[in-house]
């Protein structure tokens, strides 16, 4: 895409008003180009089902994550593969690994039953055989809070307090849990929601689970910050991606940060790597000078006279305070004030205690290439997959590269299992001959140039062996995850 394509690198001396008016001018074509790429695909494929012809076909996953998964020889722990006796056979079925279902369970309640009919004469008691069964009793718990009202004797009045998670209402904590979990992770609507609360005895109104869902979120919202907080501290490396719907008339986006052990969503109305620095400090916005980010506007080209009063600044807390400092030193252009704020909201990030050995991996959006970035496998091997072969020798050159793919994939995640620094050259080796150009196909349908290697298109492994890498852009380097 002609977005991909570098600008040249300009000295201080050729940035005159003109050319930066220029430039500002040019990023703003490419960003309405690719919107318009994005909007004749789909008038395309719209136009061609109502000419009766198929749109853009649909792929399929290409399968190369679960098919570059080692066969073990022994069986799951829980005994779900494998005969038991060392080797691997045929899965057992779902649910064939029998355990007590109800030795664990808490028993609220026991009840003696007789057999029912007149015991003969001479029987002896054998003792019990005991029945588990398991049932839900769901009602109403109406509590009545006596709030102690005292009359100091200088005419001073005190009230008891409410607990703190009853925020006021006249509805309990688990009440509320049931609401929100309901709702947003069964998808239950609200009318649905009040008719079996009314059929239990809660006196509650639609207007009031609303206010129950909508209200008082502020300790959510921490939770979840928080939760991306510590997660980042004690992560060696994290996945993002985002997408985008209409909602109440704009267009809107969420944005993804996780792994293997969390994932974290936000809603906002922006894709920019504004956006994906302001969720990455999960809270508060802080601005900050550092090394870090002098470094990243000299990288994103700052004039020296944008950054000149910039130098004093320390740390400032907040969007728009952060607005009207920018207000202040007189830096007005939208190309400066966005590189600046960039920078110092880096800079603030890594004040906080991001960790520069942190891996962001994502699928090669602009966005996400900040400090140690990598492009995904799966996104990398999927622009292979997705090329459409028009003759037998396309496709046996695209069976062919994708083979390559795969095994290179399989080695490196056989490296993370075990990592051998013997493997270290086989990897390289495997990256010469895994680097060729994609098979021939037209130009409509080559793949983006971020798949194709630089010059450095040896692989290399981190010392780390969580994640290994092999280079295909300035900044963008495909890792094993």
């Amino acid at each position: 895409m002609a977005d991909s394509i570098p600008l040249p690198v300009l000295s201080e001396a050729e940035r005159t008003p003109l050319v930066e008016a220029l430039l500002a001018r040019i990023e703003r074509l490419l960003e309405e180009q690719r919107r318009q790429a994005e909007l004749i695909a789909q008038l395309r494929d719209e136009i061609a089902v109502l000419k009766g012809e198929k749109a853009r076909p649909k792929f399929k996953p290409s399968g190369m994550e679960q098919q570059t998964e080692p066969e073990s020889s022994e069986g799951d722990a829980d005994g779900d593969t494998g005969a038991g006796d060392g080797t691997r056979g045929p899965p057992k079925r779902a649910g064939s690994a029998k355990r007590p279902k109800t030795a664990q369970l808490t028993i609220h309640e026991t009840v003696g039953v007789s057999p029912g009919m007149e015991l003969p004469a001479g029987s002896r008691f054998k003792g019990d055989r005991d029945v588990v069964v398991q049932d839900l009793r769901i009602t109403a718990h109406n509590t009545r809070y006596r709030l102690e009202v005292w009359q100091t004797p200088d005419g001073e009045w005190l009230v008891g307090t409410l607990p703190s998670d009853l925020y006021g209402g006249h509805f309990g904590a688990e009440l509320r849990r049931y609401v929100l979990y309901q709702h947003h992770h069964c998808q239950v609507t609200q009318p649905l929601l009040h008719e079996p609360l009314r059929e239990w005895g809660i006196d509650i109104s639609v207007g009031q689970i609303d206010a129950l869902l909508t209200g008082h979120t502020g300790a959510f919202l921490a939770e979840k910050d928080q939760l991306l907080t510590t997660a980042l501290e004690v992560s060696r490396w994290i996945s993002v991606d985002d997408s985008g719907a209409r909602h109440q008339g704009r267009n809107g986006d969420v944005t993804q940060i996780g792994n293997d052990w969390f994932a974290w969503f936000a809603s906002t109305y922006s894709k920019s790597r504004i956006n994906v620095l302001q969720l990455l400090q999960a809270g508060e916005r802080y601005y900050s000078l550092n090394a870090h980010a002098l470094e990243y506007w000299c990288e994103e080209g700052l004039p020296a006279a944008a950054r000149r009063p910039l130098q004093s600044l320390t740390t400032i807390t907040g969007t728009p305070a952060w607005e009207a400092h920018l207000d202040a030193l007189g830096i007005t252009r939208e190309r400066h004030r966005r590189i600046a704020t960039e920078g110092a909201l880096l800079g603030g990030l890594i004040q906080m205690g991001f960790s520069l050995d942190l891996a962001i991996i994502s699928d090669g959006a602009g966005q996400f290439a900040i400090l140690l970035h990598a492009l995904c496998w799966v996104h990398a091997e999927r622009l292979v997959h997705k090329l459409i072969p028009l003759n037998e020798r396309q496709r046996a050159d695209q069976a062919r590269v994708r083979g390559e793919i795969w095994d290179l994939y399989a080695d490196l995640k056989a490296y993370r299992r075990n990592p051998d620094p013997a493997l270290r050259p086989a990897g390289r080796r495997a990256s010469t001959r895994s680097s060729p150009s994609a098979p021939p196909t037209p130009p409509s349908t080559a793949p983006s140039s971020a798949c194709r290697p630089t010059r450095a298109s040896c692989c290399w492994f981190s010392n780390a062996p969580i994640w290994s890498c092999i280079p295909t852009a300035a900044k963008a380097i495909s890792a094993a995850m």
